[in-house]
């Protein structure tokens, strides 16, 4: 066996039962080298420790043996990161609309409606709670 195979299956045993990369520590490696690299134009010295600091927490990330709670950890992550970019493109979306359409939030349980512009007073009726209520276009 040759010396690149004895330090792949060596790094294979002792990464056994161990959580490894994921997209949390995928996300706090980018951070981190994006904090680093604004420090060295700054050159404040604080970016660059909050950067070091998740260059840490990545690498406590991918050496624990606590895979259940790494994989919770990273499902929140997952959902919040879901959440926030479908947030993102729906405020995208509502601003490359806006000539076109007006938005409205129900009175009662606030989901935004969307409504054609023009056309003055209209009654809306909420597809998800059955409010009616009118609103100018």
């Amino acid at each position: 066996m040759g010396i690149w195979q004895k330090i792949k299956s060596a790094l294979a045993g002792f990464m056994a039962g161990r959580n490894g990369v994921d997209n949390l520590g995928y996300a706090s490696l980018w951070t981190g080298l994006i904090l680093s690299l604004a420090d060295s134009f700054i050159g404040t010295g604080l970016l660059g420790l909050a950067g070091t600091a998740l260059y840490v927490y990545a690498l406590f990330r991918m050496l624990s043996r606590n895979c259940y709670k790494r994989a919770a950890e990273n499902n929140a992550y997952v959902r919040w990161r879901y959440q926030f970019t479908t947030q993102m493109k729906q405020f995208w979306m509502r601003l490359k609309n806006s000539r076109e359409y007006k938005y409205v939030n129900c009175r009662q349980c606030r989901v935004l409606i969307r409504m054609k512009r023009g056309g003055g007073m209209r009654t809306l009726r909420c597809p998800k709670c059955g409010c009616e209520f009118t609103a100018k276009s």
